[in-house]
């Protein structure tokens, strides 16, 4: 079997790189307020995405505990903190960056993404990580005709597709709705969340003459402004579906390994 060589460009931030955040940096538990920083610091965990580390005078007086416990990360080390507001107690939702991290970082504090109800860069809300300052996502109109398939059926034939290039990513491309096989389509209740592109409206089953596949394609039918040409379109995952480019195959892309830096320290 021939290896798969992408053909995107990949990340090139490297674990432990420390930047300065350009944006306000807010966090929101329960309606409260619990960190406000003009002055946040971005590091970088694996080459995906960065973390965000605020200053521990930035975050609202008694609301970190100190557990106690002591974290190996990647980058150094850290203490782990209790996340306490009155009567609401979130164990293990940061951690306080040791003298041995880098020199950026030490005595900010880093929260777990889920540990913050709401998240916002300047008033725009931010969902499932921060955004990489590096990774570009632009959605390009394209005349080239894209046609979809799998176990033979044709699933989609379109003369034009909306794609969307993001950094480290396949290619994705968006097809208006009318180029669809329908009858093949079955919605699912499946939802997911995007830091550049938002929350998607529908996931669709797929169902060929001799299988079924959960949640192939999607779309956004209210995304970002950054890419508002996919708006309503509909993407099917070129890791599972056969993909024709100007009636030219193209190779299924391997699996995208969105492993995350929670798992460091669960």
């Amino acid at each position: 079997m021939t290896e798969y060589t992408p053909d995107y460009p990949g990340m090139i931030v490297p674990v432990g790189q420390v930047e300065p955040v350009p944006r306000r940096i807010r966090g929101y538990v329960a309606g409260r307020p619990v960190f406000d920083t003009v002055r946040a610091r971005y590091v970088w965990l694996w080459p995906g995405y960065p973390q965000y580390c605020v200053p521990r005078e930035d975050i609202a007086e008694g609301a970190l505990v100190d557990e106690g416990r002591n974290l190996t990360l990647k980058v150094g080390g850290a203490r782990r903190q209790t996340l306490q507001l009155g009567s609401l107690t979130r164990p293990g939702a940061a951690w306080e960056w040791a003298q041995d991290a880098p020199s950026g970082i030490v005595g900010h504090v880093s929260f777990r993404w889920e540990a913050i109800d709401a998240w916002y860069e300047e008033d725009e809300q931010v969902f499932v990580h921060p955004r990489s300052p590096y990774t570009r996502v632009d959605a390009l109109r394209s005349g080239r005709g894209l046609r979809v398939e799998l176990d033979g059926t044709v699933l989609a034939d379109a003369p034009n597709s909306v794609m969307v290039l993001e950094t480290g990513l396949p290619t994705r491309y968006y097809l208006d709705r009318v180029y669809l096989d329908w009858t093949r389509m079955e919605p699912t209740e499946t939802v997911t969340s995007c830091p550049y592109k938002g929350t998607t409206s529908g996931y669709w089953a797929v169902r060929t003459d001799t299988a079924a596949y959960p949640d192939l394609a999607w779309a956004y039918d209210f995304p970002t402004r950054q890419v508002s040409p996919i708006a309503g379109l509909v993407a099917f995952y070129n890791e599972k579906v056969d993909l024709y480019l100007d009636g030219r195959p193209l190779p299924r892309p391997a699996p995208v390994n969105r492993v995350t830096w929670e798992n460091e320290h669960r």
